[in-house]
């Protein structure tokens, strides 16, 4: 068994074994779905072997999501169009990713951003904008109706990563609620969001790694997403450290912009050359011009399995 499975496996065992020590039904399930031996993800799925679990989401799908919050025209497509036409460019979008590469089941995603940096440092300094259930429930109920994804992104300002997650356990309980966090808007106490780029070390992406991870095994839940934003090296520190827990896939979303060239060499430099486990690419509307087509994307390698549309 691998090493990170251990506490999934005694975890769920305490919880399905009756006290009288018999091994019941519901038990053997839960040993077959968890001690069932682990396949791996290699080149070209991700960017070095990474094991993962049978009802984990990558690397057998593709997860294309839209990004930014309805409260916003300027943070992404998600809130620049009405809702019913918005989502109505996400099939289409999904159906031409489906057609580009029709080994990957392609699964549409709506990626808010709950926790915005803002220029102004607030009541408790923090300098961020915590956005609440309405907004929440809202865009949760857009994907549910639809079988959809949806990724909570979280831009922390000067607060710490650990808060900023915690708050969202009512929703990331939920099978098809996933995490983002962006690295750009993560400040040290003496930096504002939008003068300098923010950082993000691997000791917090592995916190937000167990935090998830326990989650899973607390609620039986697949294996989360988790994907991290990255378009330079200072970003991500450490990231060779950033470990391996087949109940959370980690995603390094290169988010950078410009015309293919640009892209690409970005993508190298943040992705391919300092590997993590899975690919994403972050693909503008208004900004990358021109903006990369699937076919384009798909033959990148290794080939991003999260690809995110602002």
């Amino acid at each position: 068994m691998h090493p990170a499975l251990l506490p999934v496996a005694l975890s769920l065992l305490l919880l399905t074994t009756p006290a009288s020590g018999q091994i019941s039904p519901m038990s053997l399930v839960w040993q077959m779905m968890v001690l069932a031996p682990l396949d791996t993800a290699r080149l070209p799925d991700a960017t070095r072997p990474t094991p993962y679990r049978a009802d984990a989401l990558l690397p057998s799908h593709r997860i294309v999501a839209f990004y930014g919050n309805p409260r916003s025209t300027r943070m992404g497509i998600l809130g620049e169009l009405p809702p019913t036409e918005m989502m109505a460019r996400l099939d289409q979008i999904a159906a031409a990713w489906a057609t580009a590469d029709p080994t990957k089941a392609v699964l549409p995603a709506l990626h808010l951003i709950v926790t915005v940096a803002q220029a102004d440092s607030g009541r408790d300094g923090m300098y961020r904008l915590r956005h609440g259930r309405e907004l929440i429930e809202r865009v949760s109920g857009w994907a549910e109706s639809r079988g959809w994804l949806l990724f909570l992104d979280v831009q922390p300002g000067r607060a710490r990563v650990g808060p900023e997650v915690e708050r969202l356990e009512e929703w990331l309980r939920l099978p098809y609620v996933h995490l983002g966090i962006d690295p750009e808007f993560t400040m040290p106490a003496d930096q504002v969001p939008g003068k300098r780029i923010g950082t993000l070390d691997a000791g917090d992406v592995n916190w937000a790694v167990q935090w998830l991870g326990d989650l899973v095994t607390r609620e039986r839940l697949p294996p989360k997403v988790l994907v991290i934003h990255r378009f330079t090296e200072q970003m991500l520190t450490n990231h060779e450290a950033i470990r391996q827990d087949v109940r959370v896939q980690v995603v390094i979303d290169a988010d950078g912009f410009g015309p293919p060239a640009n892209k690409t060499s970005i993508y190298h430099h943040v992705v391919t050359r300092r590997p993590v486990q899975f690919a994403g690419l972050k693909l503008f509307f208004k900004n990358d011009k021109p903006m990369m087509s699937p076919a384009e994307v798909v033959a990148l390698r290794p080939t991003p399995v999260y690809v995110q549309y602002q």
